[in-house]
């Protein structure tokens, strides 16, 4: 289906994938941010609205006829990198809840705030559903 790119005198990354190669359609998600269908936020907390926004990525890619084993690349922002460094072990327990052991590329950049104020992540992401 697709295949993770790792240079061979690299160490492994933990959580992602430093590159991934696929080949089919390509489906692409819109920022996605921590409220629920309705469009309201149900908490302020970092994980919770972390794992809202895993549930709203997973809505779009199945909405597509995909899942999480398609994605290939994922960009996090995230409004505070200290919470996020030091909430790892929550984040990664919500992320695999919610998608799996799928790790696509990844980056995660800190921003000073996203469009909805209550927000305290956003995540785009793209998925290759194969040939």
């Amino acid at each position: 289906m697709h295949t993770r790119l790792q240079p061979p005198d690299w160490a492994p990354p933990k959580g992602y994938a430093n590159g991934v190669a696929a080949r089919g359609t390509l489906l692409f998600v819109g920022g996605q941010i921590g409220w629920n269908a309705r469009q309201e936020f149900e908490s302020d907390d970092f994980i919770v609205q972390a794992r809202q926004t895993f549930l709203n990525v997973r809505a779009v890619l199945e909405a597509g006829g995909a899942g999480p084993e398609h994605l290939v690349r994922m960009t996090w922002y995230v409004v505070d990198r200290e919470e996020y460094n030091a909430r790892l072990k929550e984040l990664g327990a919500a992320y695999r809840e919610v998608l799996g052991k799928h790790f696509p590329a990844m980056a995660c950049v800190q921003v000073a705030g996203l469009m909805e104020a209550r927000a305290r992540i956003e995540i785009e992401a793209t998925a290759v559903l194969p040939d």
